[in-house]
Formats: C-alpha cells, structure tokens, sequence
C-alpha cells in the first residue's frame, strides 16, 4: 500500500517514512500543498497523511482539491490543534479521520487499518483465490467444494492475506493486522497460525498457498487457475 505523506517539517516526515517503511507501507512524502495536491493525483496513492497547517496552500485548502480529484481516497488528517472546532472542520472538508499531535505510532497504524478496510472490497461479500472461497458474511471457507472449518482467527488470518494477494508482509504487518498488538512482537503466534492454516487450506502434493518469504514473513500465492 502506498501513502502519501503531506507534510513540511522534515523530522515528522522521517519519521513517518521510517515507520510506514517498517510495516511493509510504500511511503512518499511532498513538503508543501501544492505537490501534494499533485501527488494525490498523478501518483497512484491509497491514503494521505495529510498535515493541515503547511506552507502556501494549507491543509484545509489541499483537502478540497484532493476531494475534487479523487473523492474515494482515504485521507487522515495531522494536526497540533486539538479543539473541536478544527477536528469539525476538517470533517466536514472531507477528512476520514483526525489525528492530534503528537500520537502514538501504533494508534495512527490502526487508524490506517481501520479506513483502509472501510475501502477495501467494500462490496464484496464473497472473496475467492486460488481455489479458495471466503464468505465474509457467513465466515465460511472451501477449497474447491470442499468446506473448510477454521477458528475465527485463522479466518481472519486468511481473509488477510487473500486481501493482499503476491504481496511480501512482515510478521509485524500481520501481527499488528489481526492481533492489533495483543501480543508481543516477538511472539512466534503468527509462525504457528500460518501453520495451522496451511494444514486446513493446502492439497498434498501441491505448494502452499501460503509461502514464506526469507528474512519477512509470507506471501500468498494462489495459482492462476485451481
């Protein structure tokens, strides 16, 4: 996933990039208004972090534009000012969400989570990959014609990763998906449920749906045609 960093001061963008970075995120940034007004548009971006006091074109003002452009991108507000009537304003320019400085990391990384599944698939209630089918609104899974019984959290493991197909995630990445830092980061808790699901959702005889990429963690990869 990429996101946009609107930002102008350098610290808070490092910052940023850094921890984006380290949670398998794809981050650019712009400094002022009218680039990232720029960005939003010519890049292919999922969601802005989008600062609102900024230099030449304020936050408020890029908020529109952006809103103009693409009016489905999910775009989370940074600000110092910690009052209602800027937190109301910015709603109603068309922010999805506020966020007051300073924050903690972890709290901006649900946010993310928490706007990115509001856009992801919103109308799908039925997932299907490599043979594989999840109904979100029953929770329930088959491989082929064949049922597969799973726990909740190996449903949502799956779910997961079948929302992420080819892509390289990061034990954090996925720890702080599904466990929402419940646990320890050094935890080996996302080892063992990939293991547990690989044993209810793989045929004998063929590769894993779920492969493990050396030194980051996994990657599902469901075959053209099951």
């Amino acid at each position: 996933m990429r996101i946009l960093i609107v930002e102008d001061e350098a610290g808070i963008v490092r910052f940023l990039e850094r921890g984006l970075a380290a949670h398998g995120y794809q981050p650019l940034s712009a400094g002022n208004g009218e680039d990232g007004v720029r960005m939003a548009e010519d890049e292919a971006v999922d969601l802005v972090l989008l600062d609102i006091m900024l230099p030449g074109l304020d936050g408020q003002e890029v908020l529109k534009r952006i809103r103009a452009r693409r009016p489905e991108l999910p775009i989370l507000m940074l600000t110092a000012r910690d009052n209602l009537q800027n937190k109301v304003g910015a709603l109603d320019a068309g922010a999805d969400d506020y966020l007051t400085k300073p924050f903690a990391f972890e709290e901006l990384l649900a946010r993310i989570r928490a706007l990115t599944r509001r856009t992801d698939q919103p109308q799908a209630s039925l997932i299907e990959a490599g043979g594989l089918r999840v109904d979100l609104l029953s929770r329930r899974t088959w491989r082929g014609d064949k049922q597969v019984d799973l726990s909740a959290r190996e449903f949502a493991l799956l779910e997961y990763f079948m929302r992420h197909p080819g892509q390289a995630l990061s034990r954090q990445q996925i720890l702080s998906a599904i466990w929402d830092y419940a646990f320890d980061p050094g935890s080996n808790v996302v080892d063992v449920y990939v293991r547990y699901l690989r044993r209810k959702i793989d045929r004998p005889g063929e590769p894993s749906l779920i492969g493990t990429v050396r030194g980051v963690g996994y990657r599902f990869d469901p075959p053209v045609q099951a």
